[in-house]
């Protein structure tokens, strides 16, 4: 299996604040403070502060203690984010023109018309 390179689409700031809002919300929804929640899902305080403030996206376990802590569906804090994900060529396609029922001959053209038929760059 071949492995790929890391994402190179990182979170971005406006990612992060609206988990720290949903995560805000949330909390305050269910009547728990900061203190009570980094309790609760075994995490520092500081880092619910940090995760609130948009200045830091959690791993998913913690974001599966958090939304366990807080008695809500993961969807809750993920609510309004979504991932779409990105195309990578990975060998590009050619086009060429082959008869029904015959093969062309390397290099030759088909009787009835050219052997190119669009670029070899993959461009359309």
């Amino acid at each position: 299996m071949k492995r790929r390179a890391p994402t190179t689409a990182p979170p971005t700031p406006e990612m992060k604040l609206r988990f720290g809002q949903n995560l805000a919300r949330c909390r305050e929804g269910a009547s728990i403070s900061q203190e009570g929640l980094s309790f609760r899902a075994s995490i520092h305080r500081t880092e619910v502060s940090l995760l609130e403030r948009g200045e830091r996206m959690p791993r998913v376990d913690t974001a599966l203690r958090i939304a366990g802590s807080l008695g809500v569906p993961l969807d809750d804090l993920t609510a309004g984010l979504e991932w779409r994900p990105g195309y990578e060529i990975v060998v590009p396609g050619s086009w060429e023109a082959v008869e029904r029922g015959a093969q062309p001959v390397e290099g030759q053209a088909p009787a009835h018309g050219p052997t190119e038929v669009g670029s070899t760059n993959g461009s359309r």
